[in-house]
């Protein structure tokens, strides 16, 4: 049961950071005004497009900048941005986008010729983008799932940039019509193409900031979006505040967005988190600690017919948390290794007592349900078998566990109890059912990630969110052309360095393929390879849970968490309750 207590609104929301206090009536029932704060339980490593690799920098920077297109925040359709329109050629591989007029960078002392003011974004700041996109960089990571062997001759410049002499004129394939129209080429016809559009590597900055700030835009941002970045406090908080000259207006032409800011803070521990939502601090709550959804599922219950204290969203997520071999490593290189580990797991029970049910047991292929029109449940995957699992081991060298090396087993902290919850269970199934010593060994997220994308660590817990609603977005973890010739180089994409010329041939295959229907059978045959070469341990597929102030509007929930803060706005409340 709640205890309500009435309080004044700006007692209970903390006064000038109010979520409601302040607003103000627009045109159709909405309200502007309002700071909305919100938690990230991660670090964040970098705010610069090109260097984007976790999705707490990936929640921010959305808010700032911008590409031609985005996705919708309801359905995750493809919709117009920078872009106003576009068309392609009959076979998808000639893309001609059309620049809306008037879209204006955020002030920033970068634009000297304008004594600091915005100048308007055209075609040649996307031409300029897309080449650096394609430029060999430390904190370029977006050059694999983007343009990479798709664009006309990305491959090639990327290249001469290695080698210090790019070449003139940028890619080939990227082309400047005019100030507002930009034609991009690619090598073979893929009408999945605005997708890749949509992610972070293909947003628009101007160069007069690249040029001025360099390497500091890895916290200094220049966009064009409806919020710009205020102040960073180290990881504490990320302050971003309304962009009073942002180019779009909602149907009935009201300027957006409609809140005043943005505040993102980094609250490790979930129950913690929980507890400053409950006292009206937070305005959302993304993820509920295991151990107590049934007791918030059951306090909602107990309130819902009379005046629920908050909203609860729960959506399937396009999201797979799995674990990681180093396939180059002596252990790791052997197929039998792997699979034994992979039949060791029971991943059925990791979701009903650790997860409480909050998930998807990982027994099907690596690409979860809810991508699109793809069908998970055709990939046959792994489930509990300990005598195989030791007939494997055994196979491999290791009878009973004789001979293995004690291994460490690296994940991140973050996300409450959860990671090391799972950890622990795997070390105890990997010694009861293998015979194999496991040491945990928990870092922060930052150290995890520097350590697995140089192969450093053998064994690790990692998750993938998709970047877009596409098979392509996970299988693409797996593709052999994304490893770097050596392992000093940071493997970003395919950390587990896994190769395989059957995968390759179908991962390219499927994205060369036209006909929806067909294309979604050959993702179909490429998860089922790696499943069949143990790349890595699925262990489960997330679902959403995600907890609203009741107050919180125009803020739908969808399978990737993707969040377009430009349109959500709160309502006035005269009390709040306290529970």
């Amino acid at each position: 049961m709640f205890l309500f207590v009435v309080v004044a609104l700006f007692s209970a929301c903390g006064g000038g950071d109010t979520a409601s206090g302040g607003l103000r009536k627009g045109e159709g029932g909405v309200y502007y005004g309002g700071v909305f704060r919100m938690n990230e339980v991660e670090d964040i490593r970098s705010l610069f497009p090109l260097d984007i690799t976790e999705v707490a920098s990936d929640h921010i920077i959305r808010q700032v900048y911008e590409g031609l297109v985005k996705l919708s925040q309801s359905n995750l359709s493809v919709l117009p941005c920078i872009a106003e329109r576009w068309e392609k050629n009959d076979n998808a591989t000639q893309w001609t986008f059309h620049i809306r007029k008037g879209v204006k960078f955020q002030d920033d002392s970068c634009f000297t010729d304008t004594n600091g003011k915005g100048r308007e974004v055209t075609a040649m700041d996307f031409k300029y983008c897309f080449d650096q996109l394609c430029t060999a960089s430390p904190i370029n990571q977006q050059f694999g799932n983007t343009f990479e062997n798709r664009v006309v001759g990305a491959n090639e410049y990327y290249a001469s940039t290695v080698i210090k002499t790019p070449l003139e004129g940028g890619v080939e394939g990227v082309k400047v019509i005019d100030d507002y129209t930009l034609q991009i080429n690619l090598l073979y016809p893929f009408a999945g193409f605005l997708n890749i559009l949509t992610t972070p590597g293909c947003f628009v900055y101007p160069k007069e900031a690249f040029e001025k700030y360099d390497y500091d835009m890895l916290t200094k941002c220049v966009g064009t979006g409806p919020f710009r970045l205020k102040n960073i406090s180290s990881n504490e908080a990320v302050v971003l505040d309304r962009n009073p000259h942002y180019w779009d207006v909602d149907k009935f032409g009201n300027q957006l967005p409609y809140m005043d800011g943005l505040k993102f803070t980094f609250i490790k521990d979930k129950k913690a988190e929980l507890l400053e939502f409950k006292r009206g601090k937070l305005d959302m709550v993304y993820r509920i600690p295991n151990d107590m959804i049934s007791t918030i599922l059951g306090e909602l219950d107990d309130a819902r017919a009379a005046n629920p204290p908050f909203t609860m969203q729960v959506v399937p997520a396009m999201t797979v948390f799995y674990y990681g071999f180093q396939h180059k490593s002596p252990l790791f290189s052997k197929k039998e290794v792997r699979l034994a580990f992979n039949y060791a797991i029971d991943r059925e029970k990791i979701v009903t007592y650790i997860l409480q049910g909050d998930g998807v047991p990982g027994i099907y292929g690596i690409v979860p349900p809810s991508v699109g029109s793809y069908n998970n449940k055709l990939v046959k995957g792994f489930y509990l078998d300990v005598d195989k699992a030791r007939k494997l081991l055994a196979k491999a060298g290791y009878p009973n566990g004789k001979g293995f090396p004690t291994l460490k087993l690296q994940t991140n902290s973050g996300g409450g109890d959860r990671n090391i919850q799972i950890a622990e269970a795997i070390q105890k199934m990997l010694k009861e059912n293998l015979n194999i010593n496991v040491e945990i060994d928990v870092v922060p997220l930052a150290e995890h990630l520097e350590s697995l994308e140089r192969g450093k660590t053998l064994f690790w817990r990692s998750g993938w969110v998709a970047d877009y609603p596409d098979p392509e977005s996970f299988l693409t973890l797996l593709y052999g052309k994304h490893i770097p010739p050596s392992m000093a180089d940071k493997s970003y994409l395919n950390a587990v360095r896994y190769e395989s010329n059957t995968f390759d041939s179908l991962f390219l295959a499927a994205m060369k393929e036209e006909n929806e229907k067909k294309r979604m059978e050959i993702y179909n045959q490429a998860d089922q390879t790696a499943i069949n070469d143990g790349a890595i341990m699925p262990i489960f597929y997330e679902e959403n849970y995600r907890l609203l102030q009741v107050y919180v509007k125009n803020f739908p929930a969808n399978a990737m968490e993707y969040r377009d803060m430009g349109r959500v706005y709160m309502e006035p409340k005269e009390e709040v309750k306290e529970y």
